[in-house]
């Protein structure tokens, strides 16, 4: 007699397979949960909601105003009560604001991360961290290419402007913290070479706590206009006479040998492939007096692809948005390294979901 396997309405509350349960125990069927599958489904949806209230002002308008009922949000974002009540509901199912009752109000949540003025401000960043929108809708295509149609290489200046905007206030919390960890403060005379350095965060952060310390700067001369306005704005001492900029690719720029006491490569390997990202390794070595250190600091995979999601989808967006980028394991990032010739190498995570291993070049 076949076995008809049978299925329930709410597979999650079946308790299959007990003494207490009806029917015949070994043919009936408890399928796993569909939730995860919709999960992925409304994500598409909870993406466009957040960036429709950062379009829409939603909450700076919160955070003018106050808590309070719809119909105030509604008048000052210009919406209808409809599109008010599911724009501003929506943000309180997908946790981004809170809500009592009939009152909104911002949560710590949206109060860090979501208003333009934050310290830590990503509502820049969540309309450009996924790279080009457009290639999403080609990404199985691009599986089967390898490469996307439209890759950020194709005009590079065009989209790391924005993207080292919007960038800038998470990496400079976690350049700055990165001191508790590996003291850059309390290095005199410290001589810094940051490639590939966007809005140069970690050249803010260590001049800003080292009086002492100079530094050269390197990115495409479009980005380099990012950086010099966000080191005069930051109000350094003196520095005019402490930084120098100097345009070019990272992979070809002429670069003074045994000369600087740290190398940044902040988040620029990934974009890179396997070959790209050891060359960047080499030529920090290079640049290094002996006794100086290399910070390599990017979004990891961990050995096992599995215990680190961020690591593996942030390498899925690099496939969608460049032509041979992705994200490296633990294990393939340090024994490059180790290979290079750097010795006392440790990883540190000044802030979640920053990792950056440091190593020195032998005296």
């Amino acid at each position: 007699m076949a076995i008809v396997e049978r299925d329930a309405p709410y597979p999650e509350l079946k308790k299959s397979h007990t003494a207490a349960h009806k029917g015949t125990p070994w043919s009936d069927f408890k399928p796993p949960a569909s939730a995860p599958v919709w999960n992925i489904i409304q994500g598409f949806g909870n993406y466009w909601l957040l960036m429709a209230a950062i379009e829409l002002g939603a909450f700076d308008t919160l955070q003018k105003i106050g808590p309070c009922p719809l119909e105030p949000l509604a008048e000052a974002t210009g919406l209808s009560r409809r599109s008010a009540l599911f724009l501003f509901d929506g943000l309180v199912a997908i946790g981004m604001i809170e809500q009592y009752r009939d009152v909104y109000k911002l949560g710590d949540l949206a109060s860090r991360y979501l208003t333009s003025d934050a310290v830590a401000s990503m509502a820049d960043l969540i309309g450009v961290a996924p790279g080009p929108l457009e290639n999403w809708e080609e990404l199985a295509e691009t599986f089967r290419r390898g490469t996307p149609r439209q890759p950020i290489e194709n005009d590079p200046e065009g989209f790391y402007v924005p993207l080292v905007e919007a960038t800038y206030p998470t990496m400079l919390r976690a350049a700055t913290r990165a001191d508790l960890k590996i003291g850059y403060s309390r290095t005199p005379n410290l001589r810094l070479l940051d490639l590939g350095a966007g809005g140069a965060p970690w050249s803010v952060a260590i001049l800003s706590q080292n009086p002492t310390a100079t530094t050269v700067v390197n990115d495409y001369e479009g980005v380099l206009e990012v950086a010099k306005r966000r080191i005069a704005a930051a109000g350094i001492a003196n520095h005019e006479s402490r930084v120098e900029y100097l345009p070019g690719d990272f992979h070809t720029v002429e670069l003074e040998p045994n000369s600087f006491d740290m190398v940044i490569l902040g988040h620029i390997l990934r974009t890179e492939g396997d070959e790209g990202a050891q060359h960047m390794i080499d030529r920090a070595f290079a640049a290094l007096r002996p006794g100086g250190r290399v910070i390599v600091s990017d979004y990891f995979r961990d050995n096992t692809r599995k215990f680190n999601p961020f690591g593996v989808l942030m390498g899925v967006t690099m496939v969608a948005a460049t032509r041979q980028g992705h994200t490296f394991t633990n294990e393939e990032v340090t024994a490059w390294i180790r290979a290079t010739g750097f010795e006392a190498l440790r990883l540190i995570e000044p802030i979640g979901f920053n990792s950056m291993y440091v190593a020195s070049k032998p005296e």
